[in-house]
C-alpha cells in the first residue's frame, strides 16, 4: 500500500509540476510574443515614417519638375503669342497696303472707262468721215477688204506650205541623224578582239617535253582531241595554240591546263580530260547564253537559241567579239525603237538575234542573215523577228519596220570607232587628212586630231580672228569634214581662240 501510494503522490507531483510547467512556459511565450507584438509596431512605424518622408521627397521633387516644365511653356506661349502679334501687325500693315493699291485700280479702271468712251467716239467720227469719203458703208468696206485678204491670204498659205514641205525634206535627214547619234550616246560598250592563236603559259621549259610526250604521241592525241594544232617552239615558257574555232582554242587551252596541273599526261588521260573539258564548256555556253537573255530582259528563247547566244562569245567578225556586237546592236535597236515610237523589246531580241547565223554547228553554203532566218523560224520566232534578221544585210526583202532598225544598228555597232581593226595606215591618212583640212583655213594655227579621230582640235590667232567668226569657222570646217571625207560615227570640231603674254623673272 505504502508503494502505491508513493506511486501515486509521484504521479500526481508530476502532473502537478506538467501543469504548473505548461502554466509557466504559456505565460513566458505569452510575454515573448507581446514583445515581439510591440517590436513589430515600433519598426512598422519608424517604415512607415521613412517611406512618407521618401514620398513627400519624391512629392517635392516632381513637383519642381513639373513647375519647370509648366514655366518652359509658359515662355513658349509668350513667345507664340509675340510672333503671332508680329504677324497680325504685319498683315493689318499689308491689308491696308492692299486696300491702297486697290483703291489706285479701281480709279485707274475709271479712267480707262472714261478714256474709252472717248476713243469709241472718235472712232464713230472718223468711220462717218471715211464713209462719207469712199462712198461706201462700214460693211461694203469690210467685205471688200476681207475678199482681197483671202487671195492674198491664200497665195502666201501655198508660199508657206511650200517651204515647209521644202525644210521638212531638208529637216528628214537631220531628224534622222539625230535619232541615230542619241543612239549611240546612249549606248556604249568595250569591245574584245579575238584572234586566230592562244597562248599557253607554264611554269618551265621542263612542262613542254611532257606535252610533246614520247616520240609526240601525248601532243598528236592533243591535237586529234581538240581539232587544233600546237606549236612547241623555242618561246620560253609559252605554248602556242592555234586554231580559227575559237570554241577548239579554248577547250584546248583548258586541257592542256588541267593535264600540265594534274601531271598525269598520256593519250588516254588526255582522251579523258578533253572529253570532261568539252562538257564544261558546253554548259559554259549554255550558262553564257540564259545570262545574257537575263541581262538583255529577253525571255521565252528556244533553248538552242539561247545555246547559239552563248556560242557568239566564242566568236569574232572583223576583230569584234559577236556576242558584245550583238549586245551592243540590241541596246541600240532599242533605244532607236523607243525613239520612233516602236517596240522596244521586240526591237532588242531582233538585235540579239541578228548574227545566229554566224555561228552554225554545221558548214552552210547561204548567206548568214538568211540562214539566221531559217533559224529563227526553225524555232518558232515571230515573223517580223525572222524577217529583221533575214534582211539586216538585203538578202530578204524588208516587210517590217524592225528590219531597218537592225540594219542600222548593225552597222552602227560596226562602224563604231574602235570596234573593229582598221588599218594603220588607212587610220593615221584619217587623222592627217582631218587636220590638213582645218589647217587650209586663214588664220588657223596649229590642228590636232585626239581621241581615234572623233574630235579635231583647232587652235587659231587671237590677232587673226575674233570671236564672233570662231563659230563660222567651226561650222565651215564640220560641213567640209563631212562633204569630203568618210569615217565612222561623227567627228566634234572644237575651235579654241585665247591670249598669252610670257615673260620671264631672271
Amino acid at each position: 500500500m505504502d508503494i502505491i501510494l508513493s506511486i501515486s503522490i509521484a504521479i500526481g507531483c508530476l502532473i502537478l509540476g506538467g501543469v504548473l510547467g505548461f502554466v509557466l512556459f504559456r505565460y513566458i511565450l505569452k510575454q515573448r510574443y507581446n514583445q515581439t507584438i510591440k517590436e513589430a509596431e515600433i519598426e512598422a512605424e519608424a517604415l512607415k515614417e521613412k517611406k512618407q518622408l521618401e514620398l513627400k521627397e519624391k512629392f517635392l521633387n516632381r513637383k519642381a519638375e513639373l513647375d519647370k516644365e509648366a514655366n518652359q511653356r509658359n515662355q513658349k506661349m509668350q513667345s507664340y503669342e509675340n510672333k503671332l502679334k508680329q504677324r497680325e501687325l504685319t498683315l493689318n500693315q499689308q491689308g491696308e497696303d492692299l486696300q491702297k493699291k486697290q483703291n489706285e485700280v479701281e480709279s485707274q479702271r475709271i479712267n480707262l472707262n472714261k478714256q474709252q468712251e472717248k476713243l469709241d467716239v472718235l472712232i464713230n467720227d472718223q468711220r462717218s468721215k471715211l464713209e462719207a469719203i469712199s462712198g461706201l458703208t462700214t460693211e461694203e468696206a469690210r467685205e471688200a477688204l476681207v475678199e482681197s485678204l483671202k487671195d492674198e491670204a491664200k497665195t502666201q498659205a501655198q508660199q508657206y506650205i511650200n517651204e515647209i514641205m521644202d525644210e521638212a525634206k531638208m529637216t528628214a535627214n537631220q531628224e534622222a541623224k539625230k535619232i541615230v547619234i542619241k543612239s549611240i550616246q546612249r549606248i556604249a560598250s568595250e569591245t574584245a578582239v579575238e584572234n586566230s592563236v592562244s597562248v599557253f603559259h607554264i611554269e618551265s621549259d621542263e612542262v613542254k617535253g611532257r606535252v610533246i610526250g614520247r616520240e609526240g604521241r601525248n601532243i598528236r592525241a592533243l591535237e586529234a582531241a581538240t581539232g587544233t594544232e600546237i606549236v612547241v617552239d623555242d618561246t620560253p615558257e609559252a605554248i602556242v595554240i592555234s586554231a580559227f574555232d575559237p570554241i577548239r582554242r579554248e577547250i584546248c587551252r583548258l586541257a592542256l591546263h588541267q593535264l600540265v596541273a594534274d601531271g598525269r599526261i598520256h593519250p588516254a588521260r588526255i582522251e579523258e580530260v578533253v572529253a570532261k573539258v568539252k562538257k564544261q564548256v558546253e554548259e559554259e555556253i549554255v550558262e553564257t547564253g540564259k545570262r545574257t537573255c537575263i541581262d538583255m530582259g529577253v525571255h521565252g528563247l528556244h533553248p538552242e537559241l539561247i545555246r547559239i547566244v552563248g556560242k557568239m562569245k566564242y566568236r569574232s567578225s572583223y576583230g569584234q567579239n559577236l556576242l558584245q556586237h550583238a549586245r551592243e546592236t540590241a541596246n541600240l535597236c532599242a533605244v532607236m525603237a523607243a525613239e520612233l515610237g516602236l517596240n522596244p523589246k521586240k526591237a532588242r531580241r531582233a538585235g540579239l538575234l541578228h548574227d545566229i547565223g554566224k555561228v552554225p554547228d554545221e558548214q552552210i553554203e547561204i548567206p548568214h542573215a538568211l540562214y539566221g532566218a531559217q533559224l529563227a523560224e526553225k524555232y518558232k520566232e515571230k515573223p517580223d523577228i525572222c524577217n529583221a534578221i533575214g534582211a539586216h544585210h538585203d538578202e530578204m526583202e524588208m516587210t517590217t519596220l524592225l528590219a531597218p532598225i537592225v540594219q542600222v544598228c548593225d552597222a552602227i555597232s560596226g562602224a563604231r570607232p574602235g570596234a573593229r581593226r582598221e588599218i594603220v595606215e588607212a587610220y593615221l591618212k584619217r587623222l592627217n587628212d582631218l587636220e590638213n583640212l582645218a589647217a587650209s583655213y586663214p588664220g588657223v594655227t596649229k590642228t590636232y586630231a585626239i581621241q581615234a579621230g572623233r574630235e579635231l582640235r583647232v587652235i587659231v590667232g587671237a590677232d587673226k580672228i575674233s570671236d564672233k567668226e570662231i563659230d563660222a569657222l567651226s561650222a565651215d570646217i564640220a560641213k567640209k569634214i563631212q562633204d569630203e571625207m568618210t569615217y565612222p560615227g561623227q567627228v566634234k570640231i572644237t575651235v579654241i581662240r585665247e591670249t598669252r603674254a610670257v615673260a620671264f623673272a631672271k
